[in-house]
Formats: C-alpha cells, structure tokens, sequence
C-alpha cells in the first residue's frame, strides 16, 4: 500500500507473499503451498495485475484525445466505428462508454471464441440490451473505446498508454503484460473460472484480455503501487506531475467531476471514509484498488492478489477501512 497527501509519500508498506502458492486443491478447498524458500515475499515495488484499473488509463487516453480535438465526446461510436454495426445502429456515444450507459452487457464470453475474427465479429454485432442512459457497469465499453482510440489514432492502446501517460510520467513499472515479476493470481481452472490455464504470474488474469492477447481497454496493465502514486498525484496536481503534463487542469475536471468519465464516485464500499465530497477511484477483480480525493488532496493506493490461490466473493473491507484511516489522519 501506498498512501500520501499532495507531493508527499506517508505510507509505503508491504506485507504478505507474492508468490505463496503452486496450486488450488479443490477437495479440501485450499491452496497448495510452495515451500518457504520457493515462496516471494511482496514489496512496495512488486508489480500486480491491475484489472479493472485498467479502465483508468484508457479513459485518461480518451480525454488525451478529446482535449486534442480528434474525439468527440458525444460523438457516436458509429462514426469512427461504423463496422461495429449494432453500436452504430442504437446511437451509443463515447460519453455512454465512458459512463457505462451505453446499456451494453457487462461482458461476452470472448474466451471461448475460435479466433480473434470470431471474437470481432461477436463485438461488432453486439447491440445494447440495457436502457441507454442507465447506468449498467461493463468491459464492453472500454473494449469499445479502445477501438475508437486504435482507429482514430492509428496506434495500439498500450502504445497510446506508454506514450501518452506512463513514459512522461516516468511510470516505468506500469505496462502491459507479459511481466514476469508480478505477484501471483490464480490457479484458473473451471468450474470457479472461465478457463483452464493453471497457476497465473505475470499474464493477465482477466479471461477476455488473455483471450485478446493481454492489451484490452478493461483489463492488462501490471504495475507497482509507487507507479500508481504518481498517477494519483499527477490527477490531483490538474494533469501535472514535475515538468510533465498529461491533461489540462478543464480536462482533468471533466475527468473526475459528475458524472465521471472512467471512474467511480464516492463509493463508500470500497473508498470508505474518504466518499463524500468527490472522491475518485477504481477497483479491480484481483484486488486492487486507487483513490484520490481532491478535498484533501489526498491518495491511496492498495495492490493485493486476492485471487491467489483462487477467486472468492470480494471483501472490500480492507479497501474501505485503508481509505478511512486515510481520511480521519487528514480531516
């Protein structure tokens, strides 16, 4: 965990394993561990999968593209996009992607597509099946938006990350997968997962992103909780961090203001104390989570791999109660 206030770092902690595990037994409903001297133990500066928080980064790109005039923000989706028929035929917009109320389902099981041209041709036909304009949580946005980003620019995602945010930002623990260092997650196995790839360190654990070969707009991105501090400064700062500047002070407040572009809102249930008074942040299926709130100039960062062994109901207890403490040691 890291947590801070303004420019400067209070807390920087690490506790537990990286690695603790080889396998899952599902007869006893345990993990296998490795011997002691096989296990890693984590450090501040021990990469994890970041799920989820993945969406940040792709929404920061999209707003790197509005601000530069080559995205409109309710601009509609078909117009970059028009071979993605179904999105092109109900009008869905970036705004909606980036708000999830574009109505689209929270995900397609891309994973058990043949190839990648099953898989197109599986998103491109995929119409929304909520009412648009209502609030319905899915990878399929960000899927969308990267897209868009790819099409419009010309360029990767993970290009558009490295060149847009993490290198200016001297971020140079975030990337895209592989990454050989990174703590462990799970013994993906059916029936608790969606496919059989066993023990998982340092490839993506999300199913559909492994399926799209590792970079996806909802999900890829490894990184250090150092890294993840420098992002949540750089937004608090209004877009700068040193002599690098990645968005205008406007664009970071479109960004970050209701009803958010890419991130969360005062969500008490994972940012505990700190909600209220416009808190910002994300969290992800392995167990990581970011917020930031600007009334208190203040971050947290937490990083754990909470799917290894294997996947359980979420506890996001230990989330709520890092972001709390934050709030009552500033407030």
């Amino acid at each position: 965990m890291v947590a801070g206030r303004g420019p400067v770092i209070a807390v920087a902690e690490a506790a537990g394993w990286a690695v603790r595990y080889k396998s899952y037994d599902p007869e006893s409903d345990t993990g296998v561990e490795l011997p002691k001297k096989s296990r890693v133990p984590t450090t501040v500066d021990t990469p994890f999968d970041l799920a989820s928080l993945t969406k940040l980064f792709t929404s920061v790109a999209a707003v790197q593209q509005i601000e530069r005039g080559t995205l409109g923000i309710d601009a509609r989706v078909g117009d970059y996009l028009p071979d993605f028929r179904a999105a092109a035929r109900h009008g869905i917009t970036v705004r909606e992607l980036l708000t999830h109320t574009s109505g689209l389902r929270p995900e397609l099981p891309l994973y058990d597509c043949a190839d990648d041209a099953e898989r197109m041709t599986l998103l491109r036909a995929e119409p929304p099946v909520g009412v648009p304009g209502t609030y319905t949580y899915s990878d399929l946005n960000l899927l969308l938006l990267q897209y868009v980003l790819e099409r419009i620019t010309g360029r990767p995602l993970d290009v558009l990350v490295h060149e847009g945010i993490t290198r200016p930002l001297g971020m140079t623990s975030t990337t895209f997968g592989p990454c050989p260092g990174a703590a462990a997650t799970e013994d993906q196995r059916r029936p608790w997962a969606k496919v059989d790839r066993g023990m998982l360190r340092g490839v993506v654990h999300d199913e559909n992103a492994w399926a799209l070969g590792g970079v996806a707009g909802h999900a890829g991105l490894f990184s250090t909780a150092r890294d993840l501090a420098i992002f949540a400064r750089t937004l608090l700062a209004g877009g700068s961090y040193g002599p690098a500047r990645i968005l205008g002070p406007d664009l970071v407040e479109l960004l970050l203001t209701p009803p958010a572009l890419g991130f969360a809102l005062d969500q008490p249930w994972f940012m505990g104390d700190l909600a209220g008074q416009g808190a910002a942040g994300h969290t992800g299926f392995t167990g990581t989570s970011l917020v930031l709130d600007r009334a208190t100039d203040t971050f947290v960062v937490l990083l754990a791999n909470t799917v290894h062994p294997r996947r359980r109901p979420a506890d996001n207890g230990p989330r709520a109660r890092a972001a709390t403490r934050m709030a009552r040691a500033v407030r």
